[in-house]
């Protein structure tokens, strides 16, 4: 099932998660209904966040459905190593049609569990890197746009107000 994509400034979007306790079939629902969200609105990621749920768990396909190998779940993941730094530009489906450069690092090493609850370990370097720094950030309620300097995130969130104001956002 598509579930709506939460925009900022929505409360939940800058709350810590909680940690999945349950690996059901309820999860298992969850995970798919994001996967099919993040295809319909042509992402890369997605956090449970961003549809509203508060659950420490973030979906990743690069592929954009190309590769059914390359569909990532991650719950309760933590970045556990990190080298390098990048500048590169983001975007983000809960801040629509916004682009700008952040720093991230380069690569990363993140411990989260599976479906089955079972620990694992992936390394992601640049793209990979970044999705996955991106999405963790979610989980701990940090948008992109609060990586960036003050002056620039100053002058999104008045194009954001400005939208709003005017019922486009």
């Amino acid at each position: 099932m598509i579930r709506p994509i939460v925009k900022y400034p929505e409360p939940i979007l800058q709350q810590p998660t909680e940690l999945v306790t349950e690996f059901n079939e309820e999860l298992r629902t969850l995970v798919d209904d994001m996967f099919e969200s993040m295809y319909a609105a042509k992402g890369i990621g997605l956090a449970a966040p961003q549809i509203g749920v508060g659950k420490r768990l973030t979906v990743i396909d690069l592929s954009n459905q190309e590769n059914p190998d390359g569909k990532l779940v991650l719950i309760n993941p933590e970045v556990v190593e990190t080298q390098g730094r990048l500048y590169e530009e983001e975007g983000c489906l809960s801040l629509p049609e916004i682009r700008e450069k952040v720093v991230r690092a380069a690569k990363v090493k993140v411990r989260a569990q599976n479906l089955d609850g079972e620990w694992f370990e992936i390394e992601g370097e640049e793209l990979l890197a970044r999705a996955l720094q991106h999405e963790i950030d979610h989980l701990d309620g940090v948008l992109f746009i609060f990586r960036m300097s003050a002056l620039k995130r100053d002058l999104i969130l008045r194009k954001i107000r400005k939208l709003q104001r005017a019922g486009e956002w």
